[in-house]
């Protein structure tokens, strides 16, 4: 096996070369929007290499290991076998890194999750998701903001929004968008019947400088009112809360993590932004789909996932058709293999 056959490392090395002559041209710096877009493309080309690097160093450790076992060194076989799942596990995850070109696939992401029909009963599994994210971010290094949160009248959450920063977040995060399903025995039901809920999880690219995106003021109705929920007593002090609505669109954006009123404008105007790049993003689709002509939904009521915690467990993604019996895991924050098998399926669609 030659690593190398896969990857093009001269012509990687060639982008950063050039892309390093551009940083260096005089006035560089001149157009903002221009150099941090160049800026952030040579960042992710030498990211990659260094990646591909370090697949070479496991891939070449392995084959002394080899060497070593079949002279007959066989204390080196247990060390060989955890050396060849490594290897397996980081191609599978470099291979994946690869399919994510597309235009905002680098940029940060921004989370929503919302609770679904059913009270008690969605509140409860939007924040059973909520912290399935969180794991996984945590376990990916990537810094999470709390951008909007509504609690549930009793248990979990209405809705939360979330900034997540990190190394290609949107290109792996917005293989989680839609509808995902729970079926379950409710610790909320007495009779302890199997319950059905259902939450949504939107994901969008952030608007950073390299995007531009112009908004009419005159377009904005803007209010101001008291914020609730988890925040702290100060919270509820003024009218820091802010919403936004773009009349053309009827878009509404909430912001109330701030103390200051002009802090929680700036995040809600982000956060507008990003909702319009999406529907331009969703234009585009339905372009394409007409083109390429009509295409059924995938799996019944829309849902791009189901857990089933009874009466048996199983994850199941019904586009991919990836799925896994290990639901603790999942929950626990290892989505990988869902996540990349929907990039994979997205390239061969």
């Amino acid at each position: 096996m030659r690593l190398g056959g896969l990857f093009d490392l001269d012509k990687r090395n060639e982008k950063i070369r050039n892309l390093e002559k551009k940083t260096m041209e005089e006035g560089f710096w001149n157009d903002k929007n221009l150099s941090n877009k160049i800026i952030k493309e040579l960042n992710g080309e030498k990211d990659i290499v260094t990646e591909f690097k370090g697949l070479e160093t496991i891939y070449h450790d392995e084959e002394i290991l080899i060497d070593f076992v079949e002279m007959g060194e066989v204390d080196f076989e247990e060390e060989l076998e955890e050396k060849h799942k490594l290897l397996g596990h980081s191609i599978d995850n470099f291979d994946t890194k690869l399919l994510l070109d597309g235009k905002y696939d680098g940029n940060n992401a921004i989370v929503t999750i919302h609770a679904g029909a059913g009270g008690t009963e969605a509140c409860d599994w939007a924040d059973m998701l909520y912290r399935m994210y969180m794991r996984w971010f945590n376990e990916k290094r990537y810094k999470v903001t709390e951008m909007d949160y509504m609690a549930g009248d009793s248990v979990g959450i209405k809705s939360i929004t979330l900034l997540v920063e990190g190394t290609m977040a949107y290109g792996y995060l917005k293989a989680e968008k839609g509808i995902h399903r729970l079926v379950r025995i409710s610790p909320f039901d007495a009779n302890k019947k199997r319950h059905t809920s259902f939450a949504s999880i939107d994901i969008m690219p952030e608007v950073d400088d390299t995007i531009e995106i112009n908004i009419d003021n005159g377009d904005l109705r803007i209010d101001t009112y008291r914020a609730s929920g988890a925040g702290g007593q100060h919270v509820n002090m003024t009218d820091s809360a802010v919403r936004i609505t773009h009349l053309p669109t009827g878009v509404v954006v909430t912001c109330q993590k701030e103390r200051s009123q002009l802090n929680n404008r700036e995040t809600a105007m982000k956060l507008l932004k990003s909702k319009l790049l999406e529907i331009e993003m969703k234009k585009k689709e339905e372009e394409l789909k007409k083109i390429q002509g009509d295409q059924s939904d995938i799996g019944w009521g829309n849902q791009i996932r189901s857990y089933v915690f009874q009466p048996y467990t199983l994850v199941k993604d019904h586009r991919t058709m990836v799925e896994s019996g290990n639901i603790k895991a999942v929950m626990d924050g290892d989505i990988d293999a869902f996540i990349n098998g929907y990039l994979r399926w997205s390239k061969a669609k």
